[in-house]
C-alpha cells in the first residue's frame, strides 16, 4: 500500500497492524533531545499530519548541501515520555524500532511504523534529499532534526490508530 505524508485522520484510521506501507514525502527526524526542545520550545515547523522518524542519521555535507549516509532507526520506547504531547502537535506517525505505548495512539488517532534496526543504509535508499535542518548547531548531527523527502520508504504498521500492537 502507498501512503502520501502529511498524513490524516482518513489514512490514518485505514491502517491495520500488520499492514506493509511505502510512505513517500516530507518526514522528519527526532530523537531525545530533540523531543525535549519540541516539548519545552515548541516544534520548530508545523508538525500537523507529520511523521517522525527515531533515528540519528549519519550525515555528509556536500557542496549542494548534506547527504544521508545511513538512516537506522533508534529505539524509540525512550521517546515515551514524550508521546502524548508530540502527538497532540499534529504527528501523525511515527517510525522506529521496538514499539511504544499503544494508548497514546489511539488516542490521538495516530500510527506507529516500524523499520528494521541495522538496515540504515537501505532506509538511506529511499531518502531522496535534505530538505532542511533544525538545531543542528544546538544539538548536533545526530539528535538535530532532519526534514527529509522520502521515495517509497518501506515500513510495517506495528501499532495502529485503533491500539492494536504487534508487540503484544
Amino acid at each position: 500500500m502507498r501512503l502520501s505524508t502529511p498524513l490524516n485522520d482518513k489514512s490514518v484510521l485505514k491502517l491495520k497492524a500488520g499492514d506493509i506501507i511505502n510512505l513517500s514525502g516530507i518526514i522528519y527526524t527526532a530523537r531525545d533531545m530533540a523531543h525535549r526542545r519540541m516539548v519545552e520550545l515548541g516544534p520548530p515547523a508545523n508538525l500537523e499530519g507529520a511523521v517522525l522518524y527515531h533515528c540519528g542519521p549519519v550525515v555528509r555535507k556536500t557542496g549542494e548541501g548534506y547527504e544521508i549516509v545511513s538512516a537506522g532507526p533508534t529505539t524509540s520506547a525512550r521517546m515515551n515520555r514524550y508521546l502524548g504531547e508530540i502527538l497532540s502537535m499534529g504527528v501523525k506517525g511515527i517510525i522506529g524500532k521496538g514499539g511504544m505505548a499503544p494508548e497514546p495512539f489511539r488516542e490521538h488517532r495516530a500510527v506507529y511504523f516500524a523499520f528494521t534496526g541495522g538496515a540504515g543504509a537501505l532506509a538511506a535508499r529511499s531518502i531522496k534529499r535534505v530538505v532542511d535542518v533544525f538545531w543542528l548547531d544546538e544539538l548536533g548531527i545526530p539528535e538535530a532534526v532532519w526534514v527529509l523527502e522520502v521515495e517509497d520508504f518501506p515500513l510495517l504498521v506495528a501499532i495502529d490508530a485503533h491500539g492494536n500492537s504487534l508487540y503484544r
